[in-house]
């Protein structure tokens, strides 16, 4: 069993956003050619296209985000819910709101949760230019302790040409999670070139975990797979960033790691199944 840990069904705002332009360098517009070759007449992806990349890859569930800024939805909170509606067995909704208007985002975490059925809430320091640590994120996280749900948000440097400093694990993350010591707080992306500061709070905080999203297994950093091999076998969850990167292309290599068969469960789906309550 796999579980991506994070994931997006993309609109055609999301695709077409200019911010990511730096990411198809990279990714040489995987996206945007599978855009343009299973896309509906109005541009949108069809829920099918994620589905297939899935089945590709032999990944049962997918975590899929809204993605909430500054400057408006990209994916909103009610396209994700329409999306799992489509494939409630296979896509897993996780909210994003406008911590701008924090009794609002309180609000609609609340609509996520417990009318929407979400099992996350994602916020992306670098997207609103605000560090973890800003008063503006303190609603969210004490109503996802409430609620008893993960937060997931990004760590590393960003691909996007938005400036890094706020996806430091360290202070950031450190300390939030003394703050808040009972939230399960998830990083995705690894936290490159900070990756032993995020291996370092991911050890220190028992409720904080690492995903793998945006990296393919031959670029996970050494530390991160000593890491996994040895005492963080149960703190790091794969995760693919599609549809930046497929799921099948972020697996390969997994045979190379050589990891206990415990140990790669636990990587490729048990430990999703512990920090989201699936």
């Amino acid at each position: 069993m796999i579980i991506d840990a994070w994931a997006q069904h993309p609109t055609r705002r999301h695709l077409g956003h200019p911010m990511f332009d730096s990411l198809r360098r990279w990714t040489r517009g995987e996206a945007s050619s599978r855009a343009s070759a299973g896309g509906s007449e109005d541009g949108e992806w069809p829920v099918s296209l994620t589905l297939a990349s899935m089945d590709e890859a032999g990944i049962v569930r997918s975590l899929i985000s809204a993605w909430e800024g500054p400057r408006g939805s990209l994916i909103s909170n009610d396209e994700v819910a329409g999306y799992v509606r489509e494939a409630p067995d296979r896509l897993v909704g996780v909210g994003s709101v406008d911590i701008s208007r924090p009794r609002a985002a309180v609000h609609e975490i609340r609509r996520c949760v417990r009318e929407l059925g979400f099992r996350a809430i994602r916020v992306l320091p670098w997207l609103w230019e605000l560090p973890p640590t800003h008063a503006r994120f303190y609603p969210v996280y004490s109503e996802c302790c409430e609620l008893g749900i993960p937060f997931c948000t990004q760590v590393g440097h960003t691909g996007p040409l938005m400036p890094s400093e706020f996806g430091r694990p360290i202070p950031y993350i450190d300390q939030v999670a003394i703050d808040f010591p009972e939230l399960v707080i998830v990083c995705g992306h690894i936290g490159y070139p900070w990756t032993e500061e995020m291996i370092a709070v991911a050890t220190k905080h028992p409720n904080v975990y690492i995903d793998t999203s945006a990296y393919t297994v031959r670029r996970y950093p050494p530390a991160l797979v000593n890491y996994l091999r040895g005492h963080g076998s149960g703190k790091v969850l794969f995760g693919s960033n599609w549809p930046m990167i497929a799921p099948r292309k972020a697996l390969e290599g997994l045979d190379e790691l050589g990891l206990p068969q415990a140990t790669r469960a636990a990587f490729l789906a048990d430990n999703a199944v512990c920090a989201f309550g699936l």
